[in-house]
């Protein structure tokens, strides 16, 4: 993708002074690595009367799509085979944005110590953009540009040439001419609005880009005809986050309205002087919840299956009810990272007779499991292909048989709730699967049938009314009869 910046100047002041303002020399082509590619800048004429930077942005697409999967939209607006076939590499988007504010970073705020006076004067400016995606057309990009101070110039790009009557692509070529702005201004009018025609970002917008969009959009963006749009586009229509950037442009709109600071209009309420009750972390309510069920059934001797790092572990040992921990992972390095939390070497003789470590698969039976008063599988069987699940569920109900399991597992449902979770994705890289509350009982269901237990489930977390809770336990009480269980 292609972006030039052309200015015109005199004897007195060259236009060679584009050079001090990019902190790029003209007789240099400089090269810059970028997250998804490499930049050039490099200047095609430079002289006292006229003077053109062009940026050259090479997009290394086997990195986008290393770096864009399973992050937020991929890099590519459209489904399918967008990961492969698409315009990152040719069309200005997001991908030039972000090159502009890394190789242009000192223009873009506009600081320049050789030439202080020339940074603050508005120059005679041409940019022009041979292929721009604009979702919205010619009258889209002159509605945000013009009330800027550009002239502006959209031609359509045909689908075909060779075919005219296929009509026009949703690409334009961009030229925009102004004598009014700095070129700092012009930087952030271009950092903002690429991206904001393109309408396709190629990295997950999270909250840090509130603060972006409104440092880029200082002095222009809260008074724009388009502000809504542009500020929904920008921050990829996340709802929430365009509220919090509405209502902080309305804040500055009202100051330069008063002719006042912000903070003396945002004063409405004192600042605590205690810091605000955080909320307690899934993690650690699950936890709780598990300890509380776990005490309630009376077990004196449990086993963590997947014991991960040893936190359950190390809140079970809290507790002197509890007269024997066994953690149980399959990786070495996640035993060893909980033995080093449990202090197990300096550990005294007495708590240390109360609690095991030891390597081991849930895919097969282990005869060190058996014999014990719970289990917990706490977010484990997401983790394993659904075809390998049957082989834990032997393990654990069939073979080992404890009175009670405990099994937690996220409900998908719930996933709406999560701000910063892209839609259909899972919690984390690593689940085969999420189910809904109506899956997880029926799996339950089943596996209480089939190994003679009875099954009774607990929300663990917040109890949304329309998607139930976060995490969905399920606890397993053997039955007394110990009928034998039935064949798998």
């Amino acid at each position: 993708m292609f972006l030039t910046i052309s200015t015109s100047g005199t004897a007195a002041f060259p236009a060679t002074d584009l050079g001090f303002l990019l902190h790029k020399h003209p007789d240099k082509a400089q090269t810059f690595s970028t997250s998804y590619g490499t930049a050039h800048v490099f200047y095609p004429e430079a002289d006292a009367e006229r003077c053109t930077a062009a940026l050259l942005l090479e997009v290394d697409t086997v990195a986008l799509v290393r770096r864009g999967k399973g992050k937020g939209r991929g890099g590519a607006p459209d489904a399918a085979l967008a990961q492969y076939v698409n315009d990152r590499p040719y069309a200005a988007s997001s991908l030039l944005a972000v090159a502009l504010s890394g190789v242009f970073s000192s223009a873009l705020r506009g600081v320049c110590n050789a030439r202080p006076e020339r940074a603050a004067t508005p120059l005679p400016l041409r940019v022009e953009v041979p292929a721009l995606p604009a979702r919205g057309g010619p009258d889209l990009v002159r509605r945000l540009f013009e009330p800027l101070g550009w002239a502006v110039t959209a031609d359509p790009v045909a689908l075909d040439t060779e075919f005219p009557e296929w009509g026009d692509s949703r690409y334009v070529r961009l030229v925009l001419e102004s004598e009014t702005l700095t070129l700092a201004e012009a930087l952030r009018h271009l950092y903002v609005l690429l991206p904001v025609l393109d309408d396709a970002k190629h990295y997950w917008v999270s909250s840090d880009e509130v603060d972006k969009l409104l440092r880029a959009g200082e002095g222009w963006l809260p008074g724009h005809p388009e502000q809504k749009l542009i500020t929904s586009r920008y921050l990829s229509r996340r709802w929430s986050l365009t509220r919090q950037a509405m209502e902080r442009l309305e804040l500055v709109r009202l100051a330069e309205a008063d002719d006042s600071e912000v903070e003396s209009i945002d004063n409405a309420v004192e600042e605590e002087s205690e810091a605000e009750e955080k909320p307690t972390p899934l993690a650690v309510q699950r936890r709780e919840a598990i300890l509380a069920a776990l005490r309630a059934s009376g077990a004196a001797r449990v086993l963590d299956l997947g014991c991960g790092q040893g936190q359950l572990v190390q809140e079970l040992l809290k507790d002197v009810r509890f007269s024997e921990v066994v953690g149980v992972d399959v990786s070495v390095r996640a035993l060893t990272i909980a033995s080093r939390r449990l202090k197990l070497d300096r550990m005294g003789e007495r708590q240390a007779a109360r609690v095991k470590l030891f390597q081991g698969s849930l895919a097969y039976t282990d005869n060190r499991l058996k014999g014990y008063d719970a289990a917990v599988l706490s977010e484990v069987i997401e983790h394993l292909d659904l075809p390998r699940l049957p082989a834990l569920e032997y393990a654990v109900f069939g073979h080992a048989r404890p009175r009670t399991v405990l099994v937690t597992t996220p409900n998908v449902e719930y996933n709406v709730r999560w701000e910063t979770l892209p839609a259909g994705h899972v919690r984390h890289g690593d689940h085969r699967f999420e189910w809904t509350r109506e899956e997880f009982r029926a799996w339950s269901a089943t596996i209480a049938e089939r190994y003679g237990y009875e099954a009774e489930f607990a929300p663990v977390g917040p109890d949304d009314p329309e998607v139930g809770p976060p995490t969905q336990m399920a606890l397993f009480h053997r039955n007394d009869t110990e009928k034998e269980a039935k064949a798998a």
